[in-house]
């Protein structure tokens, strides 16, 4: 009882100064929600993000404050997730496979040819489709806010453009060290070679590999055109990240600014769709520049001839019913 009254006797004297020299309120401290990313600032997620943390701020009229750490300052994903489980952290990037381990329901959003093509995952991605998935992880300590797009993952070759599963007949492509993605060219008609990324561009210069897979940001980065010229967007794998939010931080908020939170977060997708395929656009000119040509494909004999993989990899009755809310969004 002593503590309160001081407290506000404290309050009411500053209230008194503020008045007195000129000011109608009194200024208290952001919360600073601390926020980690794996990638450089200059990255498509870190401007959404960025982006959702002013309009947080302005819309919060100033209770709270995002800072990103990026290139890892906070750990690596796995370690970051940790902290934001613990409470450490607040809030963090975090590629799908890492919350998959948690929930193997999350395994549906990285299925093979779920999407028909980015505009598909975006369509889901700013859905409500997803929300009751994302909100399951609550019992883990985090909350899933939103879903980021990382690409789509298409074939890049050496010889000639890919059209149609004839074209991948005895085509030996770099794939990631995943037995899914090794499964996954298997069905679309070539051979996948699991192997480090460094090693991609020699092993295609020297005819070890006829190919290789990725999304068209590191198919320019890298300078892949130089070996492998012809990009086909088969778009067979269209990986998600995820922002993830502290449990115990949700909790210490009050309902409308939680909600605020949610609704930017979730808006914020749609800025880095934009952005990202914005990158993707100058990413292309980039590569077309230097020779690099680039070729649509119908993936529709692809999605049916990698069917019988997806049904393996669905397991439970609720991951048929996302797969199929997902795909009636295509």
């Amino acid at each position: 009882m002593m503590f309160t009254k001081k407290l506000i006797k404290t309050v009411t004297l500053a209230t008194v100064i503020g008045t007195a020299l000129g000011f109608t309120s009194i200024t208290f401290a952001a919360t600073e929600i601390k926020a980690a990313f794996n990638q450089s600032d200059k990255h498509p997620q870190y401007l959404a993000l960025q982006d959702f943390g002013n309009k947080l701020t302005e819309q919060t009229e100033g209770r709270y404050k995002l800072a990103i750490y990026p290139n890892e300052l906070l750990g690596d994903q796995r370690a970051a997730l940790e902290l934001v489980q613990s409470g450490a952290i607040q809030m963090a990037i975090v590629a799908n496979p890492l919350v998959e381990n948690y929930d193997k329901n999350f395994g549906v959003l990285a299925l093979p040819y779920i999407y028909n093509g980015p505009s598909h995952q975006e369509a889901v991605f700013t859905s409500d489709l997803l929300d009751e998935l994302f909100e399951s992880t609550k019992r883990f300590g985090f909350e899933v806010l939103t879903a980021y797009t990382a690409g789509a993952r298409s074939m890049y070759t050496k010889q000639a453009p890919v059209d149609n599963i004839s074209d991948m007949k005895g085509k030996k492509v770099r794939v990631m060290q995943s037995d899914t993605m090794i499964n996954m060219l298997s069905c679309m008609g070539g051979t996948g070679v699991p192997m480090s990324q460094g090693e991609v561009y020699s092993a295609i210069q020297q005819g070890v590999l006829d190919g290789a897979e990725n999304n068209e940001i590191t198919y320019a980065d890298l300078k892949h055109y130089e070996v492998a010229p012809y990009y086909s967007t088969t778009s067979h794998v269209m990986v998600a990240d995820l922002v993830v939010v502290s449990d115990d931080f949700m909790n210490s908020m009050s309902k409308e600014d939680r909600e605020t939170l949610r609704t930017l977060a979730k808006g914020s997708t749609k800025t880095e769709f934009n952005i990202w395929n914005q990158r993707i656009e100058e990413a292309k000119k980039f590569a077309i520049s230097n020779g690099a040509t680039f070729t649509d494909v119908d993936v529709t004999p692809f999605q049916k001839s990698c069917q019988p993989l997806q049904e393996k990899l669905i397991t439970n009755p609720q991951q048929q019913a996302m797969f199929q809310s997902i795909r009636a969004l295509g």
